[in-house]
């Protein structure tokens, strides 16, 4: 009697955070889907303004600072700069993410810059905000925060909280048809609608549900500092004026990939206020992507020196666990075949949420005296 008020309780538990959230979580699954090949498509969509110039022309050695300098003159309180794609290969433009303040809790300050590193023409610019300068980049911010700044991006943490709830209740609920389903014992009974529906609910749970159940935690984790009363004071204060660099950063890179020559980049960050410091993140060579992007080398952007080398490999356990969140959460560790297994695993919280509204939907319209149980529907 017990068992079957759980279930009961566990059943109705799983309904309602579907109910809920589900709209928002279709949103979620599918902005994912899309960004897995977020850089492919934003290339595939601007080919022709991101290829810049012929790959024999050398790119000058003071590019970054190039770039760097027209940012800082176009934008006065910066937070910072990233170099987002320092892998370009010769002939691809240089995309750079500005982190600004506008002193509003409800917009997330991001925006993207592009320049042609032989000329330092600007190629796109804009807020993130905006479908241009690139609508991937709209839809990344999307992703985590609803375009609602920082409200937004603890919406998401919590979302991604109720969906993992969901499929921990569902397993349970469903827990006798778990291995019948990965046996292929359950098949679809094409009798009605209803049945259709039901079964490929559990079909798709099931078979999602190892790779869901990472994907929502990971993007919890990664949006938890949108809880820390911290951060959100900040996103109240204007950003001071930028303090500029004094050793180019072209020089402080190159500085960099000597100090840890088997670093392949990832991400560089150019400071624009006195307590960053400059620095290149990546993979060492021959790492698992999976591992993540965690080794470093930070130096002093005032007097050139390396302040830090830090080795994913030397990191204690907890920091080496959370570096593979993001890979685990993006889908960039495996090829083709993993981001295309990702694309299709981002469509199923969609495909769930309709499943499992219908099903709610005919429970909500039989009386209540015909019902069965849920020990009775599983």
């Amino acid at each position: 009697m017990k068992k079957a008020s759980l279930s009961r309780k566990l059943f109705k538990l799983h309904s309602w955070l579907g109910l809920c959230t589900g709209m928002f979580l279709i949103l979620l699954g599918l902005s994912g889907s899309v960004l897995v090949f977020r850089t492919e498509l934003d290339h595939f969509f601007n080919q022709d303004l991101l290829h810049v110039s012929n790959s024999r022309t050398k790119v000058p050695d003071q590019a970054l600072k190039n770039c760097y300098d027209s940012m800082t003159s176009r934008y006065p309180n910066l937070d910072g700069i990233a170099w987002v794609n320092p892998d370009a290969g010769p002939g691809q433009a240089y995309n750079f993410r500005i982190y600004f303040n506008d002193a509003r809790l409800l917009t997330y300050d991001l925006a993207l810059i592009s320049f042609n590193p032989y000329t330092g023409a600007i190629l796109r610019e804009g807020p993130s905000t905006q479908f241009t300068p690139s609508f991937m980049e709209w839809l990344f911010q999307f992703h985590f925060s609803f375009q609602l700044g920082m409200p937004g991006a603890a919406l998401t943490a919590i979302f991604g909280i109720t969906m993992l709830l969901s499929l921990l209740t569902g397993a349970v609920v469903y827990r006798k048809m778990l291995w019948k389903v990965l046996a292929f014992q359950i098949k679809i009974n094409r009798k009605n609608w209803r049945t259709v529906n039901s079964d490929l609910h559990r079909i798709v749970g099931v078979w999602s549900l190892l790779l869901n159940a990472v994907i929502f935690f990971t993007g919890f984790w990664m949006n938890m500092f949108a809880f820390n009363a911290k951060t959100w004071q900040n996103e109240l204060v204007q950003t001071r004026p930028n303090t500029l660099i004094s050793v180019s950063p072209d020089q402080m890179y190159r500085k960099a990939l000597a100090a840890m020559p088997d670093l392949e980049p990832t991400y560089v960050y150019l400071p624009t206020q006195p307590e960053r410091k400059f620095e290149v993140r990546g993979y060492t060579k021959g790492q698992l992507k999976l591992a993540g992007s965690g080794s470093s080398v930070r130096i002093d952007q005032q007097t050139g020196e390396v302040l830090k080398i830090n080795r994913l490999a030397d990191k204690p356990l907890v920091e080496r666990i959370e570096a593979t969140f993001f890979p685990l959460h993006v889908g960039n560790f495996g090829g083709l075949a993993v981001k295309i297994l990702y694309a299709i695993i981002g469509l199923t919280p969609g495909l769930l949420a309709f499943t499992g509204f219908l099903l709610w939907w005919r429970r909500a319209r039989k009386p209540r005296a015909r019902r069965k149980s849920p020990k009775q529907t599983i």
